[in-house]
């Protein structure tokens, strides 16, 4: 049984009517934070607050496909580039053909991709009430948490996050399901010891799954709600929800977490920069009691606009030299900047005839939707479509046709239109599948042709190592907008949280950059958490009043009482009542009589009209206690008040300002309650 104490206010409002609310004094503690995700720039973390449990994001991290061979687009067109290979005097046959060499001699795995997703034994996805996606490449794990796993839960994420992450999760099942591998390779994970770099050094890959089905996509998007921002989202009676911009992508969130008087604050992919999604909302994430961060750049020392610049010269000196350029990307994003950004330049150095070429099995939905989620987007590019105007180049691009897109790289209207030199825009970035597979292998024997890398989620050389060797030229210019560290250490600054959780690797300059101190988190005048994978930590919220609103019979029910002069008061007794983690006090009702299993003595705690408030008046109680036939009470004064020790009674009475104390061995239950009353009958009432 847990003890409930109501507090009243001293002061109430003349009216009554306007008294509708008091406080109830308890104490939330909140398990915050499991980490289910190694990499922070595809984050899964789930919380715990009150009966709630919260996940935050469901990052797929697709590095892991680096390991495996490419799979090629068109059938029957696959080079012999890659030899069979087997540990050195090792002869289980089980091995045989699950391995294959490069020809830089890097050892990969003849099967079909797996990814590393988040998590699974920590936490018991059934138990799951509600996912929070904070934008479409947060959530490309979402099959893998919500089907064949007895999840019950709701998703929430906005409009442009589920129609763009739905066209993210259709391309990459188009993508692996067109070039299917007979065999599924296992063995190799019980041999780890045995093979080469960086094989060996694989993160648990009896982890890693292969990837979901379309149709366990089209079922784990049937959970979803979409919601708009600053939109108020209530979640099991217990704590309210809302998304705000975070200025990365369309429809890209941070979220707040109301909890009473608390305030939980989540920031994923963020940025400051002005491109072409909704600018970042600040003032809602202030003065947070608890912030988790995540998502920081993957190119802490890569300026998105140098890099932007370099892509576009990189771009011309290509073309004019009759190359052709190839960039693999993802069908949505950073994209729509490349196709303005590049086309504004080759205008600028009358390259403007070359054709771009964007190609995707979701190409012409992904242009589509961009330029019909206008409120999601940055002012500037709002302001276009009240013209009206296309909010992006790209539209225009497509009209006259310079941008032109297909859905394969073996259909034949590509190769009946393709002409160069040309820009290539086509997936995957892991050069692992995809239809840019086929395009490295094209134009790879050409040294006047160029690749040029910009996302930066994986190492570019690692991506070429089973196309080596290649005569094309390879540029690395990693675009990331998302908020560097001097960008976060400043937010933070800004927004001042009481708690501040982050990655373990937040903490700590990246690999290859020393001490740099400029690329970690600055946890000085703050309580800093780090965390990492598989970690559970744990952050009280001392919650010690939450609002409790009055029925209206309750509210009509209190009467004020003037005390003295300027102050009045009521007491009251009622019923609290708890549902669904809501508090609500109602009338206590006649009906309580009829249980005949209530003490008398609660009864008339209960319903007693009169209730008493200040200091003992002790001459009083003295008198009344000599009418009771007590002869011989004995008063010792100590510096908070006094004892008076009735000896005859075998009781002991300790008062002082603000309570009294009666300690009685005699086991008379009618003298107990007889020295109750006394007590009441020498304190103020009303």
């Amino acid at each position: 049984m847990r003890a409930v104490y109501i507090s009243m206010p001293k002061f109430f409002d003349k009216h009554v009517q306007k008294m509708k609310r008091i406080s109830l004094q308890l104490l939330i503690n909140a398990r915050v934070n499991y980490c289910l995700s190694e990499d922070p720039n595809k984050p899964c973390f789930v919380i715990k607050l009150k009966s709630v449990t919260i996940m935050l994001d469901c990052g797929l991290s697709a590095h892991s496909v680096l390991n495996f061979l490419p799979l090629y687009p068109i059938p029957d067109w696959k080079p012999n580039k890659a030899a069979a290979w087997i540990p050195k005097n090792f002869s289980d046959p089980q091995i045989e053909g699950e391995l294959n060499e490069c020809m830089t001699n890097q050892v990969l795995v003849n099967s079909a991709p797996e990814f590393m997703t988040p998590l699974t034994k920590l936490v018991d996805f059934a138990d799951i009430d509600v996912i929070l996606v904070s934008n479409y490449m947060t959530m490309l794990a979402l099959p893998f948490i919500t089907e064949n796993t007895g999840f019950k839960g709701v998703v929430y994420m906005t409009e442009p996050t589920l129609h763009i992450g739905k066209l993210f999760l259709e391309e990459l099942v188009d993508f692996v399901e067109q070039s299917p591998k007979p065999n599924v390779a296992k063995y190799w994970k019980e041999i780890l010891h045995l093979l080469p770099p960086p094989l060996c050094n694989s993160f648990k890959p009896h982890t890693w799954k292969q990837l979901y089905s379309l149709a366990q996509v089209n079922s784990s998007l049937t959970r979803v709600q979409m919601i708009s921002y600053d939109q108020k989202i209530e979640i099991t009676g217990a704590l309210t929800v809302t998304a705000v911009s975070s200025g990365y992508c369309l429809g890209s969130s941070n979220w707040v977490i109301y909890l009473e008087s608390k305030k939980l604050v989540y920031v994923s992919n963020t940025s400051t920069l002005t491109t072409h999604p909704r600018p970042m909302d600040q003032v809602n994430l202030k003065n947070a009691d608890l912030m988790l961060l995540s998502s920081l750049t993957q190119a802490p020392a890569a300026n998105p606009d140098s890099m932007l610049g370099e892509l576009c010269l990189s771009v011309a000196v290509t073309l004019r030299n009759n190359g052709s350029v190839l960039i693999p990307c993802y069908p949505s994003g950073v994209v729509y900047d490349l196709f303005e950004c590049l086309s504004s330049h080759l205008d600028s150095t009358a390259l403007g005839q070359i054709p771009m070429y964007f190609i995707s099995p979701v190409a012409h939905s992904s242009l589509e939707y961009s330029n019909i989620l206008a409120e999601w987007l940055s002012q500037s590019k709002q302001n276009k479509v009240y013209f009206p105007e296309e909010p992006f180049p790209h539209a225009q691009l497509v009209k006259s046709g310079r941008l032109k897109h297909f859905k394969h790289v073996y259909t034949d209207d590509l190769w009946n239109d393709l002409r160069q030199p040309c820009v290539v825009f086509c997936g995957h970035p892991s050069l692992r599948f995809g239809d840019v597979v086929h395009f490295v292998e094209y134009w790879g024997t050409n040294p006047q042709n160029t690749i040029i890398f910009t996302e930066p989620e994986f190492p570019y050389l690692e991506a070429l190592a089973p196309f080596q060797p290649l005569s094309m030229k390879a540029m690395h210019c990693p675009i990331d907008t998302s908020m560097n560290f001097t960008q976060a250490n400043k937010m933070i600054k800004d927004l001042k949280p009481a708690v501040l959780i982050l990655p373990e690797r937040y903490a700590i300059p990246p690999a290859g950059f020393g001490h740099k101190n400029e690329f970690v988190i600055d946890q000085v005048d703050r309580k800093v958490l780090t965390i990492k994978r598989g970690e559970v930590i744990s952050e009280k919220l001392d919650i010690k009043t939450v609002n409790v609103p009055f029925t209206t019979e309750m509210v009509v029910s209190v009467t004020l009482n003037e005390l003295q002069s300027g102050l009045k008061a009521s007491k009251f007794t009622a019923v609290l009542d708890t549902k669904d983690n809501k508090y609500k006090l109602d009338i206590l009702r006649d009906d309580l009589l009829a249980n005949k299993t209530t003490e008398p003595y609660l009864l008339e705690t209960l319903f007693k009209k009169t209730y008493e408030w200040g200091q003992l008046d002790i001459d009083r109680f003295l008198r009344a206690l000599t009418n009771e036939g007590v002869s011989d009470p004995k008063i010792e004064h100590n510096t908070h008040g006094y004892t008076i020790h009735l000896k005859s009674e075998d009781t002991l009475i300790q008062v002082d300002d603000k309570s009294t104390h009666i300690f009685c061995e005699k086991m008379d239950k009618n003298w107990r309650l007889k020295l109750r009353s006394i007590v009441m009958e020498c304190l103020n009432s009303f």
